[in-house]
């Protein structure tokens, strides 16, 4: 199997499932998820950065969001505030990994911090009604731990 295809199938299943998981269990599940599943999908976006239109990102992203809505239509406030929490990130994300100068790990790790910040912020705020700034800084911590971990999982395939 075509190593983007996996990383783009990943990045899907990631979004969607950590999408019905808050829709089905709150705003708790939030940071692990932001750990696991979100991590995973800040370290594919820089390896799909280097293999991706912007446009095909656009599709992925916006994709995601309306399967997890057909899926759970009950989450479609969830996948609606995803959608965008996450098309916000790769906006950010991607404008940071491009600019930033250095390795593929400095470049990913450095535009998570920035996505990081903004799906952080955008995401809890639009799928829960409210600032909620415990969950905003649980999830950014959360967020740049798990992209760096991840990222050091992807490094050796990024080049």
């Amino acid at each position: 199997m075509n190593l983007t295809i996996a990383a783009i199938s990943a990045y899907a299943a990631a979004m969607i499932l950590a999408n019905l998981s808050v829709a089905a269990f709150g705003p708790w599940v939030s940071p692990i998820n932001a750990f696991v599943l979100i991590g995973l999908d800040l370290a594919l976006r820089d390896w799909l950065h280097v293999r991706l239109k912007v446009s095909q990102m656009g599709a992925l992203i916006a994709g995601t969001g309306v399967l997890t809505y057909f899926l759970n239509p009950a989450a479609g406030q969830i996948a609606i505030a995803s959608s965008a929490a996450f098309t916000a990130a790769a906006l950010v994300d991607w404008t940071a990994f491009a600019k930033l100068r250095g390795s593929w790990m400095f470049r990913a790790n450095g535009s998570n911090v920035a996505g990081a910040a903004v799906d952080s912020l955008v995401f809890p705020t639009l799928a829960f009604g409210a600032l909620m700034p415990q969950i905003v800084l649980a999830q950014f911590a959360a967020k740049v731990a798990g992209g760096a971990i991840w990222s050091l999982l992807l490094r050796r395939t990024a080049a």
